[in-house]
């Protein structure tokens, strides 16, 4: 069985997601994904709040193998719990797929005990606009034992970080939009709901 581990600190989730989801749910027996906090970024809001974005995220997609799931349970600071979680949970004869997109590579080999980790799991890079693949650093990677795979998709050009500093709802699915309203997440969300009061 192949499994897909796509842990992701989207805030909020974008259809970017989306697409990504979809392209590994074609390509693995399971994908599991989950809200987690990235040490080295701020976040605006909860794990909770994130993970509940992620369900209605999938709920809205269209993918007729529904082999996709938030496994929040996988949820850690550090990956290599993570991948213990999964094998506890799917079995040591698993092949497990590290998912990261490509911003994130240059932060890698900083990970906790990371060598340990990359025997465990395969790599996938994600290519993101904006974030070219960082040669040295997909090198270290493989000096200490990464096993990497880049990905035939670049994400949309569209970012959580758009939403979060502008507003720009373009990226986002209506169920989410009307989560964070009902939510009261976001500070933009505020901004937003003040302007049309005045209007």
């Amino acid at each position: 069985m192949r499994i897909a581990l796509f842990g992701t600190s989207a805030d909020p989730p974008t259809t970017g997601h989306q697409e990504i989801l979809k392209w590994l749910s074609e390509r693995y027996d399971w994908v599991a994904v989950w809200a987690a906090d990235n040490p080295f970024k701020s976040h605006q809001t909860s794990l909770e709040h994130r993970a509940a974005m992620l369900r209605l995220l999938i709920a809205n997609m269209d993918t007729p193998l529904h082999n996709i799931a938030v496994e929040q349970q996988l949820s850690s600071w550090k990956t290599l719990e993570t991948v213990e979680k999964a094998k506890a949970h799917w079995g040591e004869d698993a092949e497990y797929t590290l998912v990261i997109g490509s911003d994130l590579l240059t932060q890698l080999a900083r990970w906790y005990r990371v060598e340990d980790l990359l025997q465990q799991v395969q790599l996938l890079i994600v290519p993101r606009p904006g974030y070219a693949i960082d040669e040295p650093s997909l090198e270290a990677v493989q000096k200490l034992g990464g096993k990497i795979a880049i990905a035939s998709l670049t994400g949309l050009d569209v970012s959580s970080t758009a939403y979060r500093d502008h507003g720009d709802t373009e990226a986002l699915t209506p169920p989410i939009v009307a989560y964070i309203h009902r939510e009261h997440l976001y500070k933009c969300q505020d901004a937003i709901t003040k302007r049309f009061q005045l209007l």
